[in-house]
């Protein structure tokens, strides 16, 4: 899809590569030839509790192109935006001594932890709790007056808003889900069908970090477009380069078959081809695009190079991207990074402060959609690179 720029005079737009003409096709670096997706990652979860109706509705007020829920299953079988299984991390249910005797010990994902889990609670005792926002830095003002959503009302708000909005479910946990008796992915897809929402054309995607959660999805003939992702641990400021540690090292189901492999094998082009027979995409981690790196001092640990007593990517540099937009690009795979946020310590000091440049070196990187918790500020600074560009 090639899109044409008018020419304000000189050669100003980088995109082109040559000067003289009033009209050069320039077509956008996405696989598709399109503008960047904004996915509203949990809804608008950098200003209001994430996973609540409430945040929904306001990334649909935002613009988003696509909003973003987790899903778990309750007690009785209903679907629910939720990131953890573990209701202690997102919600008030600490504060409810109604619930007191729900607390329990589970692994989940090989993970040993102590909280209260939603498949111990029906959907009205759900409806109770309150959501909490899960960063001490964002808006603490809203926590326990939203309540959480489920994924028929999410789908109910998107068909309500009149806008071409996308669904981009995850399915969260699924082999937890699994040996809980919950097969996810069949609820998962009744409710889509029930939405009308079954063929290619949808306006859904569906996201695993578990291969199997996907393939298993295609096997029951699903054509929805489905998305790998794909995590890691950390960064090693002193190099740049990825950690790997438990539960983020690999998929939990290859972890389940003794799989050695990190999620690092997605992807080299031996990863993305696998990638290629079960799904349409890949959401890595942001890093694995675009990495950072500190400043060694001389005792050998990263500086705190802007004297803020922290030592974190505010006092690192951008290293040069890596060719995985274009190798998935090549192998026939569309590119939705994670997770862009708007707090001055995520963003790297090549940005100086500012998160719009971080999106714009993503949007000229030709990434085809990215999530962020702040889609509000994701759709200004597109708005701005394509402005840039004369669209």
């Amino acid at each position: 899809m090639l899109r044409y720029l008018k020419m304000a005079g000189g050669c100003a737009v980088a995109a082109l590569s040559a000067c003289g003409a009033t009209d050069r096709p320039v077509e956008l670096p996405t696989l598709n030839g399109r503008p960047t997706m904004v996915l509203a990652h949990r809804g608008a979860s950098g200003y209001l509790p994430e996973e609540t109706v409430e945040a929904y509705a306001r990334a649909i007020e935002q613009g988003a192109d696509a909003i973003e829920p987790d899903v778990i299953s309750t007690k009785d079988g209903v679907l629910i935006a939720r990131h953890d299984p573990n209701l202690a991390f997102s919600t008030d249910v600490a504060q409810h001594p109604e619930f007191a005797a729900r607390k329990r010990t589970l692994n989940v994902d090989g993970e040993m932890q102590e909280g209260w889990f939603a498949s111990d609670f029906t959907l009205a005792e759900i409806k109770t709790l309150g959501g909490v926002s899960t960063d001490a830095e964002r808006p603490q003002e809203f926590n326990g007056r939203y309540k959480i959503a489920t994924i028929q009302e999410v789908i109910d708000m998107i068909k309500k808003s009149g806008r071409d909005i996308a669904l981009y479910v995850e399915t969260k946990n699924p082999t937890f889900h699994r040996q809980q008796g919950v097969p996810l992915e069949d609820r998962l897809l009744a409710l889509l069908a029930a939405a009308g929402w079954s063929g290619r054309d949808a306006p859904v995607f569906v996201q695993s970090f578990e291969p199997g959660s996907l393939k298993y999805l295609r096997g029951k003939g699903s054509t929805l477009k489905l998305v790998q992702l794909i995590d890691a641990d950390d960064v090693d400021l002193k190099t740049g380069a990825l950690t790997y540690a438990a539960p983020y090292d690999r998929p939990y189901d290859w972890a389940q078959a003794g799989d050695k492999r990190l999620f690092s094998a997605m992807v080299s082009p031996a990863g993305l081809a696998e990638i290629k027979t079960y799904a349409d995409g890949i959401g890595p981690w942001k890093r694995y695009i675009v990495s950072v790196k500190g400043t060694v001092g001389a005792d050998g640990k990263v500086a705190d190079v802007n004297g803020d007593g922290k030592v974190n990517e505010t006092d690192a540099a951008t290293l040069p991207a890596t060719t995985l937009v274009a190798d998935a690009h090549k192998a026939g795979l569309f590119v939705h990074p994670y997770t862009f946020r708007n707090e001055p310590r995520r963003l790297a000091a090549d940005y100086k402060g500012d998160p719009k440049a971080e999106y714009k070196q993503f949007y000229a990187l030709g990434v085809d959609g990215l999530f962020s918790d702040f889609a509000d500020t994701a759709l200004a600074a597109r708005a701005e690179y394509l402005k840039q560009l004369g669209y």
